[in-house]
């Protein structure tokens, strides 16, 4: 009779293993909390405008450093969930043109997604996702139909407007998408809006200058959102011709 003592084994250091998850994910959790606590006062709009000739300064000075820091504190912001992405994205715009900024913003955003979702994923959500698969029913099937379309949710997530950034970063980790096509997704997704914010961000000069506040919901104007959702459409493209061809066979109807 083979020894049961490697699954024993197995099983105790999973059970032990789960409150120091669990431990890990609160830890974090209250983590983010008090960051945000402490720097509300200094992500918004308004400290940008307070100090965006500064800024600006800076940046003439010490363009290669202002680039390190730039993209190394928007990872952070992204990484932590902080809700200061689309400050981050109009100083992008702001400090760079739009074209590098562009690229700047997504290359950064990019990096904090990748960074919270491996983070995610590591700590439970490999176990959360062989759970899932492992429980069946609707939960399952659930979960089957995202990693079986997965190019499509993914890009569907990031270019509906309406879905937050640190949604589109999490579930995917916890449902067991995989890595690289999560990065790629993230990276080409995300390029239409940041484009749009980029180039507010680019003009935010004469905003400053004339004592306005830019237009943020730029986004929600139907010659740029009906563009990007033209886009989700073409991504939800292959998950409607499914659901049409399971239909089709559920009805006895051949294939063309």
């Amino acid at each position: 009779m083979p020894s049961q003592e490697p699954n024993i084994t197995r099983a105790r250091q999973g059970r032990a293993q789960r409150p120091l998850s669990w431990i890990l994910a609160v830890g974090l959790i209250g983590l983010f909390g008090l960051v945000f606590y402490l720097l509300k006062d200094w992500l918004g709009l308004e400290t940008l405008a307070l100090y965006h000739e500064r800024l600006a300064t800076f940046t003439a000075q010490h363009f290669s450093l202002t680039v390190c820091l730039f993209v190394l504190s928007y990872a952070v912001l992204v990484a932590l969930s902080l809700p200061s992405a689309l400050v981050a994205s109009l100083t992008g715009g702001f400090l760079f043109g739009l074209y590098l900024g562009t690229l700047l913003n997504v290359a950064a955003a990019s990096l904090g997604a990748m960074a919270l979702f491996w983070a995610v994923k590591a700590g439970f959500g490999a176990r959360l996702a062989q759970q899932m698969a492992t429980k069946g029913g609707n939960v399952a099937r659930l979960q089957a139909g995202l990693l079986a379309h997965e190019w499509s949710v993914l890009f569907m997530i990031r270019l509906v407007p309406a879905v937050p950034f640190f949604v589109a970063n999490v579930v995917p980790a916890l449902v067991g998408v995989r890595f690289h096509r999560f990065a790629l997704s993230t990276m080409l997704g995300i390029l239409p809006g940041a484009a749009v914010y980029t180039s507010v961000g680019a003009g935010l000069s004469e905003v400053f200058a004339a004592g306005q506040s830019p237009d943020l919901s730029i986004i929600f104007a139907p010659h740029i959102l009906v563009p990007i959702l033209g886009l989700a459409g073409l991504a939800a493209l292959p998950l409607v011709m499914s659901s049409w061809q399971k239909e089709r066979r559920a009805h006895g109807i051949p294939k063309d």
